[in-house]
């Protein structure tokens, strides 16, 4: 080991990368060893939140009320799509280079011969920031799984599944109820543990009883109850009426709300809120990248569902906001995913298709996905460009006003159209 003092943020990024054999390395031992050499014993509230999908947005939430109620949060999140400040914010704000920098450092100093991921060094160092800037609340966004993911290193005060369906199946099982188990490894014995899937697999049930956790569900121990345009979320003691729906475009958004306001029900002893913060963060929350309209006249709308469930809320949404004319899609997708789950999901919503290859070495070949769409997609045409832009532009040439182009599939689709509207601005 060597530390590279003066090393600049993308100098570091770029040794992270090629520090340990391989990108994903499910286990806890190392981190472990890592977090106790540095000390980090955070003394504040930890909210962990894991799931298939919802998680960037239940994180989001939980900031959002957090920071109206006056908190200084904490809050950890992945993958970015522009920079990599965005995975890591302070008080609402994304971490500076130089506070990442010398959370690197520090990381690098005290971890001897041991190896860590690109994850695992990120973990630790944005809970070393937390800890630096004395915040009142850390919320950390799981990575993969739950039970070998290296924010699980941690012990949650409060614990949130977020839902559980098919994806990562080749680290986590390619059943639900295998993929419960590992989902279910952030939960703790004695403490809240929230469950915000409708149809839980038992495998998360026998998990939460087995070890004695405070397990809240769905429909059973919470609900969210629309009301024409607002909601009422019921907890176990507490009820918050007269609620504005998230800001959030899409039904399941008011699920990861009211899982949102069921961790902070259960923690309320550490973490008081009121009705107000409540109000104020649900209608100011919003997270790049889901359902975000970025043009107008055609729409232009970005979206990093990436899975079969998360194309079935897409779906629901689109049908949720109808517009005059036709809806065209721009498609680019990691090779390790369920495309066609994700295309027969999406086939009745969409009238023309563009694939395209994002820019990631575990990219699907856009014309290999244009094969297996042709399968899924009925009569829609289906056409191919080399990449995001390019489909988008071409997309964007054979719409209308009243159509509107929805680009989605990996978070690196979504971060290829960003970064080019950036560059034009």
């Amino acid at each position: 080991m060597t530390t590279r003092p003066g090393l600049p943020l993308a100098g570091w990024l770029a040794r992270l990368e090629q520090l340990h054999p391989s990108t994903i390395d499910l286990g806890l031992d190392r981190v472990r060893r890592v977090r106790d050499a540095l000390g980090l014993n955070p003394d504040f509230p930890l909210i962990i939140v894991g799931g298939t999908n919802g998680k960037g947005s239940t994180c989001a939430t939980l900031e959002a009320i957090l920071g109206a109620a006056g908190y200084t949060t904490g809050l950890y999140t992945s993958p970015h799509l522009l920079r990599y400040n965005e995975r890591v914010r302070i008080a609402g704000s994304e971490a500076s280079d130089a506070d990442l920098v010398a959370a690197f450092e520090k990381i690098d100093a005290a971890r001897g011969d041991t190896s860590l991921t690109y994850f695992e060094f990120g973990t630790l160092a944005a809970m070393q920031q937390f800890i630096d800037a004395g915040v009142d609340v850390a919320i950390l966004e799981v990575g993969l799984g739950g039970r070998l993911d290296a924010v699980n290193v941690f012990d949650a005060d409060v614990a949130i599944v977020t839902s559980v369906d098919l994806d990562h199946m080749d680290y986590l099982g390619d059943t639900r109820e295998q993929i419960g188990y590992e989902k279910a490894g952030i939960y703790r014995a004695g403490r809240p543990a929230v469950c915000a899937d409708p149809a839980p697999p038992a495998s998360l049930i026998e998990q939460a009883r087995r070890i004695g956790a405070d397990l809240r569900c769905v429909e059973r121990d919470y609900s969210a109850q629309r009301e024409a345009d607002r909601w009422t979320y019921r907890g176990p003691e507490l009820a918050w009426p007269d609620l504005p729906l998230p800001a959030m475009a899409g039904a399941f958004q008011m699920r990861n709300a009211a899982a949102a306001l069921a961790s902070l029900e259960a923690v309320r002893g550490r973490l008081p809120v009121d009705a107000a913060a409540i109000r104020t963060g649900l209608s100011a929350v919003q997270v790049p990248g889901r359902f975000q309209r970025i043009a107008h006249k055609p729409d232009v709308i970005l979206d990093v569902a990436h899975n079969p469930e998360a194309a079935r809320a897409l779906a629901a949404t689109l049908r949720e906001q109808p517009v005059p004319g036709r809806t065209l899609a721009v498609v680019g997708m990691l090779a390790d995913k369920d495309a066609a789950g994700v295309f027969a999901a999406l086939q009745h919503e969409i009238d023309a298709w563009w694939t395209c290859r994002p820019d990631s070495p575990r990219a699907q070949d856009a014309t290999a996905l244009a094969t297996l769409l042709r399968v899924h997609a009925g009569k829609a045409p289906v056409r191919v460009q080399p990449n995001v832009n390019a489909a988008l532009a071409e997309a964007r040439s054979a719409a209308c006003e009243d159509d509107r182009i929805l680009v989605f599939g990996s978070f690196y689709t979504v971060a290829a159209v960003l970064d080019h509207a950036a560059t034009q601005q």
